[in-house]
This record gives C-alpha cells, sequence and structure tokens, in this order.
C-alpha cells in the first residue's frame, strides 16, 4: 500500500491517542460501524499505539506496515485500551479476547482440546489402564500420550488382547464373574493370579502402547482369522480400528538417538488458507500429531499463529512436558515473553527453539513437509459454496465453521433447543448442544438459547456464521444480542414460506426463505446449490431437536407414570434415580434390584406399574 492511497483518519482518534499512558495493556480498533477489528497487547501502550501510525502531515497509517495491516489501520475510527499489571497478563487478557469476540483482523486459532491419556496407578494391586483427560497430581500414575485420535481404540484393543481386570466394578467384587468365562479376566478377585503374575501381563500391555506396532501385528491376526470364519462385520470393525491406531504416530520411523520429549508446532500459510501440525515426541519416538486448519481473507500473521497455539495448547494441565518446542520460526520478541508465560503456567522452563541444523532441524522440516501435504490434500470441495455464500449475503469473510440453532417443542411443553457444527466439509458432532429451555414462545426460546451460546464463547469461540431456523425476528434477537457484548459474528435465517400461517410445500419441498441480517429476503431455486446446502445444516438441527425433544417427552411420561403409583412420591423418585442413574435403568429393573432401595411392598407396586 503506497503513501498516497493512506487516507487521513479521524481527529477523535488523533486525541484518544495522545491520551493513551506508558503502562501494559491491551488495546481494540474498531470501525466507523463499531465492529471491532482488531485486539492487539503491549509492554508499552502508548509505543504500541504510536507505531501504528504516521502523524504528519495528518493522521494516517504508517508507511512500514505490512499490506493486511496498513488495511486494517486505514479502517479504524475509534480506539478503546484496558491496563493491566504486566506484560504476561495482557499476553493472556489479548489471547481470551480473541477467542471470545473474533475481531475482523485477527487470526481465530481455535482452543485445543483437551487430548487424552492413557494413565495406569502402578502403585495399586491389578491396577487398570484408564483413558483421562483431566490430570491428577498423585504419586504412582504413569500416563502416556498425549493422544490426538485412536487413543479410545488402542485401549480397547488392550482389553481385548490382555486379561486386564476389564471393569472397575469387578475390582469390588468377591466372585468370578463373566468376563472370567469369556478368559477375559483371571479373577483375582477369587485369588486366582497372584499380583506378580498379572503385573507381568500389565507389563506387556504398557508395552503395547509404547509402541503401537506390537498391538497392530495381534489384530492384524485376529481380523483374518474372523474374515475366514465369514465373520465378516466383527472383522470390518477391526480393520477400521486398526486404520485409527496406525494413524496414532504417522511418523513412527522417526526415532532420536537421545531419549527426549519434544514438541514441535509448524505452519505452512498459502493463500486463504494455512495449516499448523502439532508434532508430540516423548522418548525419541513421535507418539502423535494433530493438526489446525485455519483460514483467513486478510492473509496470515505467522507469529500471532505460533503465539496463539503455544498459549492454547500450554493453557492446558499438562502430565508430560516437553524440554523444547521446537518452531522454524524466528518469533523475535515474542519468545522471550512466550517462555515467561511457560514458566508461570508450569512452573518449569521450557525453551523455545529454531533450530539451524542437525537433527532438530530436520524434525522441523519434517513437520512442515506434512502440513504442506495436508494443505495440498485439503483444498477445493465444498469451497466454492463458502465463497458462494459470503458474495450472496456480502459477508466479511468467507464462512468455513458453521453454527447452525433450532428449538422444538410441544404446545409449550418439553422446551430445548439443539446446536449443531459444521466444519471442514463435515459435520462436528463432539461441538452438538442440547438445550433444556424455559421460554414458551419460538422467540423467547431462541433468545435465551443464544444467550447461553454467548456465555460458553470462554470456552469455545464463535464460528463464522450463525444460521438460525426463523425469520427477522429471531436474526433481530441474535443481533442485538452479539452487539451488547461486541462480538464480532453475522447472522443468516433461514424458514419456510408461510401461506395462510401454514408452512408452504410443493412438490415434497419446502419453498425455503433466506434472509440476512438487513432483512433483504432471498427466495432461490430449489435447484440452487447455496439454498441445499444451508437447508443441508437446518435439516441436521431440526434433526437434532427433534431427537431431544421426543426423549425429553418420554421422560417426562415415565416420571408421571412412577409418581402416580401410591407410595411414591417427588423424594422417593429421587432416591430411586439416584440408584438407578437413569428411567432406562429403573424401566429394565428386576424386583430383586428394586428391593434393595425399597420395602418388598412399595418395590412389588412399583414393578407391577413399571411392566
Amino acid at each position: 500500500m503506497d503513501s498516497a492511497s493512506l487516507q487521513p483518519l479521524s481527529q477523535a482518534l488523533l486525541e484518544t491517542i495522545k491520551k493513551v499512558p506508558n503502562k501494559s495493556g491491551v488495546y481494540h480498533y474498531f470501525d466507523s460501524s463499531g465492529r471491532l477489528l482488531y485486539v492487539g497487547k503491549a509492554k508499552n501502550l502508548k509505543n504500541r499505539i504510536k507505531s501504528y501510525f504516521r502523524f504528519s502531515p495528518h493522521l494516517a497509517p504508517a508507511p512500514n506496515l505490512s499490506l493486511r495491516i496498513a488495511k486494517m489501520v486505514s479502517q479504524i475510527a475509534q480506539m478503546r485500551y484496558l491496563i493491566v499489571e504486566n506484560e504476561n497478563d495482557a499476553l493472556i487478557l489479548e489471547n481470551s479476547l480473541i477467542k471470545q469476540l473474533k475481531p475482523k483482523y485477527n487470526i481465530l486459532l481455535r482452543d485445543d482440546k483437551t487430548y487424552p491419556y492413557l494413565c495406569v496407578d502402578l502403585q495399586e494391586d491389578f491396577a487398570r489402564i484408564n483413558l483421562v483427560r483431566k490430570i491428577k497430581k498423585t504419586q504412582g500414575l504413569r500416563y502416556f500420550g498425549p493422544f490426538s485420535s485412536g487413543a479410545r481404540e488402542l485401549l480397547d484393543s488392550l482389553y481385548e488382547t490382555f486379561p486386564l481386570v476389564q471393569r472397575e466394578s469387578c475390582k469390588r467384587g468377591k466372585k468370578a464373574c463373566l468376563f472370567y468365562q469369556l478368559k477375559s479376566c483371571l479373577a483375582p478377585c477369587e485369588g486366582r493370579i497372584s499380583k506378580e503374575a498379572y503385573n507381568e501381563i500389565l507389563q506387556k500391555a504398557i508395552e503395547c502402547i509404547e509402541n503401537p506396532k506390537k498391538i497392530l501385528v495381534k489384530l492384524e491376526e485376529k481380523m483374518q482369522s474372523l474374515s475366514d470364519e465369514l465373520r465378516f462385520e466383527e472383522a470390518l470393525i477391526l480393520r477400521d480400528r486398526i486404520a485409527k491406531i496406525k494413524q496414532l504416530n504417522p511418523l513412527s520411523s522417526v526415532d532420536f538417538a537421545e531419549l527426549l520429549d519434544l514438541d514441535i508446532f509448524a505452519l505452512v500459510c498459502e493463500e486463504k488458507n494455512a495449516v499448523l501440525i502439532k508434532l508430540f515426541m516423548r522418548n525419541g519416538k513421535i507418539i502423535s500429531s494433530a493438526t489446525h486448519n485455519i483460514r483467513s481473507e486478510n492473509g496470515f500473521d505467522e507469529c500471532a499463529i505460533y503465539k496463539q497455539a503455544i498459549l492454547n495448547y500450554y493453557s492446558n494441565s499438562l502430565p508430560i512436558l516437553p524440554k523444547q518446542i521446537l518452531i522454524p520460526h524466528d518469533l523475535g520478541e515474542h519468545k522471550e515473553e512466550l517462555e515467561n508465560f511457560l514458566r508461570q503456567q508450569t512452573g518449569k522452563k521450557i525453551s523455545i527453539v529454531s533450530p539451524k541444523s542437525g537433527d532438530k532441524k530436520h524434525l522441523c522440516d519434517l513437520a512442515l513437509q506434512n502440513a504442506r501435504e495436508i494443505l495440498r490434500l485439503e483444498r477445493d470441495t465444498e469451497n466454492e459454496i463458502f465463497q458462494a455464500l459470503k458474495d450472496l449475503f456480502a459477508l466479511q469473510n468467507v464462512p468455513y465453521r458453521f453454527e447452525v440453532f433450532d428449538t422444538s417443542h410441544h404446545r409449550g411443553m418439553q422446551c430445548v433447543g439443539s446446536m449443531i457444527v459444521y466444519e471442514g466439509n463435515a459435520f462436528q458432532k463432539d461441538s452438538y448442544r442440547h438445550y433444556i429451555l424455559e421460554g414458551r414462545d419460538e422467540y423467547a426460546q431462541m433468545q435465551e438459547m443464544l444467550e447461553r451460546r454467548i456465555r460458553d464463547f470462554k470456552q469455545e469461540s464463535p464460528p463464522d456464521l450463525w444460521i438460525l431456523d426463523g425469520g427477522s425476528g429471531q436474526i433481530n434477537i441474535a443481533k442485538t444480542l452479539l452487539e451488547s457484548v461486541g462480538i464480532n459474528l453475522q447472522v443468516i435465517g433461514i424458514s419456510k414460506e408461510k401461506i395462510d400461517n401454514k408452512a408452504h410445500r410443493a412438490k415434497g419441498s419446502a419453498r425455503d426463505i433466506l434472509r440476512d441480517e438487513s432483512a433483504r429476503v432471498y427466495r432461490l431455486p430449489p435447484s440452487d446449490k447455496r439454498l441445499q446446502f444451508v437447508q443441508k445444516l437446518r435439516d441436521e438441527a431440526h434433526r437434532f431437536a427433534i431427537t431431544f425433544h421426543q426423549k425429553q417427552k418420554q421422560k417426562t411420561m415415565r416420571q408421571s407414570r412412577i409418581l402416580a403409583i401410591k407410595g411414591v412420591g417427588v423424594a422417593t423418585q429421587n432416591k430411586l434415580l439416584s440408584f438407578f442413574g437413569s428411567f432406562e435403568s429403573l424401566q429394565n429393573a428386576s424386583l430383586q434390584d428394586l428391593e434393595k432401595v425399597l420395602s418388598k411392598h412399595l418395590a412389588h407396586d412399583v414393578f407391577l406399574a413399571l411392566h
């Protein structure tokens, strides 16, 4: 951007800049419509903010800015700032605000899910291997991981291959159970195996965690045996499990002479798409990897992405910390502040290294190579539809992550809501949410659901676009809520055409109407791929809402049925639910099970009523 194209900025903005103090803090830039453009942090607010501008002959973007930042600065109409105690507080607050508010020119790297670990208590008699996400500071616990995928499949395979104690409840039992008859457990509850012999089996299972190739050999032999016996469905299940476990360690050939614990972060950017890959090396072997797909209409700031990735990942409680973090990029002034953050967060000194040669440089090159390959494979598919939606609704950015909302009720009863998520050309079912709602009309229900979702932005960042099942009323509710908290998120709606207050259908297809934030109506033909895509998302949200509503209705019916039994009140019902865990388990309970909770006479009455 040349100096001739740098437009003068407002006098009001200049007066605000003059008042900025020489203190640590976080600053916000807004455009003339009050939309948030950018969030940044600074050790010295005055110096950092002044670096964006040229002050003579008038206020304008500084001539040495990158094209992306110069474009952003040219749109600044307002500025606000927050003062904090020190630079580390500023770093953490900046990252938190970016995730919650989703500014236009910041790159949003979504929070890492807490990766699972496999854990075993070596001080426990007849120990079991468990999959955990929450870390305990207990002596004797040994953790393996992190596993970005395949952990559950590996654990299931261990329990099918080795005769370990199969359930926690088995430890409390005093008699051999079905697992002993199936030869899946050697019945330590009856003393049929010694602690020493059990520990030998446990150690072999641990060796398979450390080297999953060992368990793969056993699984492949079993799959072939099932196939020979024409048990193809079971063989297919094993085939899929084997594929998942193989994903655990895509770079198993990499083996360091030094038994180092390293985390490697590598970023590759290409036009509007980028891939960040993380490799986890433990004891000199790469044990797992994870990737983030990142998209931006305004270019990429590599330092900012690496910074966010480190803040997001190491803000979690981790049982195994690396000695070093390898990054194939010079972080400059950010290196020291991130190392300070790591020291305060973990209580250990973890250095960030950008290797220029040797084995560590080879690791970084390997990570970059894999990131480039992932980027190559991720191109095209539905990206044309996403661009078409941006053009149709005049969106700020191409949407890649969608959250879709719908509500369901029956005559104002069992009011529920659903949120489904679509990203990466697939429904992200782990991110789906159900809501039990108190509102008695569709507008109150939508407002309640969206308010609760906004409160959750601290834990799960906003998407690129909200799609609401509804019309202008629902869209206006969403806009008001988002503007009240300053979140940069756009909204569209989809609703059925109504004739005489009834949804009109023609030739089996709903005549759906799309609306944008300005209440503009889009009546696209049924064959339009943009409409079909939005319908696909809406239909999934509707299915998810209806399914939950039916479950709530059945639950209410069962509850009413139990309370109708003479002698059973709310307290007794809660006592039964506390013991059996759910209405389904209560429904299936035997008379003997009910007698463990109730008197014989009342248990008999409840059993007859339920059956």
